[in-house]
């Protein structure tokens, strides 16, 4: 079967109208092509509308809406076919139109909308009535909008006016009370002045009475004074006789007491037979617990210098910890950065104190490696190797400080060793008598 798009002289296809369609029988006009839109098939849509086939009516009428309003005009095949479909689903209206009489009491944009689509004779003067009839309903919608807008501004200005009378009266009265409120303080205030004369004579007997109580006090005094410092000399000797009997209640629990005790057991270990003599049991806190730290967990330095063995000798490193009591401290990051700096910063870690764990066990001395813990985000999670004390520095306090109050706090004469490559803290612990090693010959003893 053929569908053919023209029309006889007295079907209304050769009508054209003469101005836009009015907006209210457009959107109508849309909303039939979207309705019938969905009955058809691909190949009976124009080319510029199958890509909206499988869209929604309500979402085809809004995203299409202008190329299915262009097509319905520029196209006589798909007007005809969205005309077979509206008059499928309306099909009373349909045969009104045809007829040439419209239902009196249908919506003439209803109306309007469907003769533009079926294109019956006389289809533009109902379009153009439509779009009079709609553009006088508005004008009366918006008139009867005006009217009540006008009524509510009267009555909003009579309420107005209402409240602006109630309210010059309220501060009329308001006035009134705050005058009658001034008076009265106006007498307050001169039976005030009143009464501070009054006061000021009073002063000025007592002040003369004062004076003479003074010079009788004055005598009192000079004989307290006397008293005073016969009772200072004796508060002072009571004072002293405290202090000496706290001294021994507290039994060197104190931090110069547990120096003085670390000091002992240095020597200890060097003359066996003054331990014996003595019989002093052995230290169970070490100076570096005190210092406030992040934990994740000598013969002299200077002796051991004069022994003819090169600074870069790993040899040095086994004599300073074969001292008594030694104690290494190890600026973590340092060596770890100078040895195996491509690894990350937890196998770094994790590399080096287990190292470490093996030369305590080996040489028996205390060790303690500092980590700096500005690099940290977030707390590390790490069970310290066994023999090896680890400490990382709290935030906003470096490692290289945290290594020097660690020197600070060891009593003198223990012997310190410090590995660090780190000029400024090899300077700074060697003037208080700690002994500085590189962290290469660190490196070369671990390996």
């Amino acid at each position: 079967m053929v569908e053919t798009a023209g029309g006889g002289p007295d079907d209304g296809t050769a009508e054209v109208l003469d101005r836009p369609l009015p907006d209210g029988v457009r959107r109508r006009v849309v909303q039939i092509v979207s309705d019938g839109f969905g009955a058809l098939t691909l190949a009976e849509l124009p080319p510029q509308l199958r890509q909206y086939a499988r869209f929604a009516p309500q979402r085809r009428a809004k995203f299409a809406g202008n190329a299915m309003a262009a097509a319905l005009e520029t196209d006589p095949l798909f007007r005809q076919r969205i005309g077979e479909k509206f008059k499928e689903a309306q099909p009373e209206l349909a045969d009104a139109l045809d007829s040439g009489s419209p239902p009196p009491a249908a919506d003439p944009l209803d109306v309007a909308a469907a003769a533009y689509v079926l294109r019956p004779a006389g289809w533009v003067k109902l379009a153009t009535a439509a779009g009079e009839e709609a553009l006088r309903a508005d004008a009366e919608r918006a008139d009867e909008e005006s009217r009540a807008e006008l009524e509510r501004l009267r009555a909003e200005l009579a309420q107005a006016r209402d409240h602006t009378r109630a309210e010059t009266e309220r501060l009329r009265a308001d006035l009134e009370s705050v005058k009658r409120e001034a008076e009265t303080l106006h007498r307050k205030l001169r039976s005030a002045f009143s009464d501070v004369k009054r006061g000021e004579a009073a002063l000025r007997k007592a002040r003369g009475e004062i004076d003479a109580v003074r010079g009788e006090a004055q005598a009192q005094v000079s004989a307290a004074e006397s008293e005073s410092r016969r009772l200072k000399a004796r508060l002072g000797e009571a004072e002293a006789a405290l202090e000496a009997t706290r001294r021994a209640a507290r039994e060197g629990r104190s931090v110069e007491d547990m120096r003085v005790r670390l000091l002992l057991d240095t020597l200890l270990d060097a003359t066996q037979g003054l331990r014996r003599e003595l019989a002093l049991p052995p230290v169970s806190v070490r100076p570096a617990e005190t210092v406030d730290a992040v934990e994740p967990g000598r013969m002299t330095p200077k002796d051991i210098a004069a022994r003819a063995l090169s600074e870069n000798d790993p040899a040095i490193l086994d004599q300073l910890l074969a001292l008594p009591q030694a104690h290494l401290v190890v600026d973590g990051y340092n060596v770890t950065k100078t040895g195996y700096p491509q690894m990350p910063l937890e196998k770094q870690r994790l590399r080096l104190l287990g190292q470490l764990s093996a030369l305590a066990a080996q040489t028996g001395a205390e060790v303690t490696c500092v980590f700096d813990g500005a690099e940290l985000a977030a707390p590390v999670l790490l069970a310290p190797p066994r023999g090896v004390r680890v400490l990382f520095s709290k935030p906003g306090v470096t490692a290289d400080e945290l290594i020097r109050q660690l020197v600070r706090a060891e009593p003198p004469g223990r012997p310190v060793i410090v590995a660090s490559t780190d000029r400024e803290v090899a300077d700074g612990i060697a003037k208080v008598g700690a002994r500085p090693v590189a962290s290469a010959v660190l490196l070369k003893r671990l390996s």
